[in-house]
């Protein structure tokens, strides 16, 4: 016979038709990496890099279809890095855009040339870059916020 605790429910009724998955355990299913400050820069270099070169073969290198890539890679470079770490998202994000841009910018004949089309691009792109650096920072202080707040109720439980 087996032993169970007290309060648990028996197996039977713990079973659950197929598809019925609650929501709490849907959600478990997804990544949550958790990257330290220089893996969060390398994350997001390496994938504006590769979503640079994808924008380049499959839509002729558009600045508006990069840029608005870069959106959601700033926002799981956010939420995706440690609490420890917090303050680096912000940071590395532009330069991650930086980065991807090059693939993206207009080539031209020598080092000069391929210089001034990424300067141009970051100059014309800089509303994007702002908007991705802004959703970087408001996920990384909502964060923060409240890792403080839940460790100031852990001090007052224990107080």
């Amino acid at each position: 016979m087996s032993q169970r605790r007290p309060g648990t429910a028996p197996a039977a009724a713990a079973v659950r038709r197929p598809g019925s998955t609650p929501a709490p355990q849907a959600v478990r299913r997804f990544p949550n990496p958790r990257l330290t400050g220089l893996g969060c820069g390398l994350f997001c270099g390496a994938v504006m890099f590769l979503l640079g070169h994808l924008d380049a073969l499959l839509f002729g290198s558009s600045l508006t279809v990069y840029s608005v890539l870069f959106l959601p890679v700033c926002a799981l470079t956010a939420v995706w890095v440690r609490r420890g770490d917090l303050m680096t998202a912000p940071v590395v994000v532009p330069i991650a855009f930086a980065v991807g841009l090059v693939p993206v910018a207009d080539h031209g004949g020598d080092l000069g040339d391929h210089l001034m089309g990424l300067f141009s691009a970051l100059a014309t792109q800089a509303g994007w870059l702002y908007g991705g650096t802004l959703v970087a920072g408001l996920l990384v202080l909502v964060r923060r916020v409240r890792l403080l707040a839940r460790r100031a109720a852990a001090r007052r439980r224990q107080a």
